[in-house]
């Protein structure tokens, strides 16, 4: 049973128009909507099971996209400026924010901005990964890296630029990381829907082979070394259209989630009603081997099959296997077009013992289910034991949208999670700026 936790957070008024569904059919990077709807002054209602309760951690960050939690419990976040949308100004001191709760009260009481600005022509990013004194970040086409010293939250030196030239053109131009030991990995979301001579075009047929999968649609692996530049060589698992989750399990294996792709009813009316093309296909959280095919654009996973099948721009009729019998499934599938936007594993002391060990997955929300309703904006739990799902997921929290589920008018969208040293979640919205702080108290 579900109990309703009130977490107050103001909407602000931003300017009015009708919602629009991100630049290129994007669902994993922020609406660039020049002119935003306005939200309604007041509280949304966070939805989570009962024990559970969240507070407003801080607000009104801008587009707050990923986060990483330090041991000393200072939150970072990485933010996003489009350079489209003339209503939100990046508040000076830059796109990087350390958040720091100083009195106890489970609120940021310290906030300081830094990195790259809007002033030095950057837009920001969405990866964001600590690994001991050294803090790594996207902005815009690179990779930086920035070291601590002492107990200090803001690095005082100008950053490290790790990794140069990645691609940024295209449908999905962000570049989530993440990093261990010995490397920084590194997403390269696809340029295109499914590789079609005439993207998201009806009826265009699919590149075959797919050249985009020499340059996009993968993981890509590099060293912790300075002045590196991206190129195909480094690429270490291909056919995943949009990896904007990643993150390591405990034992040290790597996940993403994957945004499934767009319009099959739309392009292939013939083989598909309007209700398929709402549920299909599913987005899938995948266990992430060197060298692995997961097979997009030339397959997609089906749901109810429990399958990946051969995706009509390459012949498939909605059931044909083929190629597909030679890449990779899902760990876990998930409703379709509810984008997947961030994802952590749980091993924190504070939740309840059934929380540890699984992953918590974030879903910045749909655009693209009409005529059925809009769905998503929320963080669901999915249970894993050895590598594998050992349950079916749960929706966790709930209600980040308030009344309308819609890129535009929704009040929060999901972006970003970390979980913190004393065990509690961190969950970041890219729409208003907020970051809420999910407890356990039995």
């Amino acid at each position: 049973m579900k109990s309703v936790i009130m977490v107050v957070g103001t909407l602000a008024a931003l300017g009015c128009g009708q919602g629009e569904r991100p630049r290129s059919g994007s669902d994993s990077a922020p609406a660039d909507s020049a002119s935003r709807p306005a939200a309604a002054k007041g509280d949304v209602q966070l939805k989570l099971p009962s024990g559970f309760s969240a507070t407003v951690f801080a607000e009104s960050l801008g587009s707050t996209r990923h986060i990483v939690a330090a041991p000393s419990g200072t939150i970072y976040a990485n933010t996003w400026h489009s350079p489209y949308d003339t209503t939100r100004r990046v508040p000076p001191g830059g796109l990087l924010i350390a958040l720091r709760d100083t009195n106890g009260d489970g609120r940021a009481d310290a906030v300081q901005r830094f990195g790259s600005t809007s002033e030095q022509g950057s837009k920001g990013g969405t990866g964001i990964a600590l690994k001991g004194s050294e803090l790594y970040a996207e902005a815009d086409s690179t990779i930086v890296r920035y070291r601590f010293s002492g107990d200090e939250p803001v690095p005082s030196g100008k950053p490290e630029i790790i990794v140069t030239g990645l691609p940024t053109e295209g449908g999905h131009p962000m570049h989530p990381i993440a990093v261990d030991a010995r490397n920084l990995f590194v997403n390269m979301g696809s340029a295109t829907n499914a590789c079609q001579i005439k993207d998201r075009e009806a009826a265009s047929k699919g590149r075959d082979p797919c050249r985009e999968l020499e340059q996009r649609a993968g993981i890509w692996r590099f060293s912790h070394q300075p002045g590196q530049r991206y190129s195909p060589r480094q690429r270490y698992a291909t056919g995943i259209r949009n990896a904007v989750g990643l993150a390591f399990s405990s034992d040290g294996q790597l996940y993403s989630t994957q945004h499934g792709r767009d319009q099959l009813a739309e392009n292939w009316p013939k083989l598909f009603n309007w209700k398929q093309g709402a549920n299909l296909p599913a987005e899938e959280l995948l266990r992430i081997q060197e060298g692995g095919d997961y097979g997009w654009p030339y397959c997609y996973y089906d749901p109810e099959l429990k399958r990946l099948v051969l995706a009509p721009e390459y012949g498939g009729d909605g059931k044909e296997i083929k190629r597909c019998a030679q890449k990779l499934g899902p760990v876990a599938a998930f409703p379709a077009h509810w984008a997947p936007n961030a994802l952590a594993f749980y091993n924190g002391g504070m939740f309840p013992p059934e929380y540890r060990g699984g992953a918590f997955i974030a879903f910045h929300g749909s655009w693209n289910r009409a005529p059925e309703p809009q769905e998503g904006y929320n963080v669901v739990f999915q249970p894993l034991a050895e590598g594998r799902a050992s349950g079916e997921y749960r929706v966790f929290a709930d209600g980040f949208a308030g009344a309308r589920k819609d890129p535009g008018m929704a009040a929060h969208r999901p972006a970003g999670l970390t979980v913190g040293p004393d065990g509690a979640l961190y969950i970041s919205d890219d729409q208003r700026g907020t970051i809420w702080r999910v407890i356990y108290k039995p």
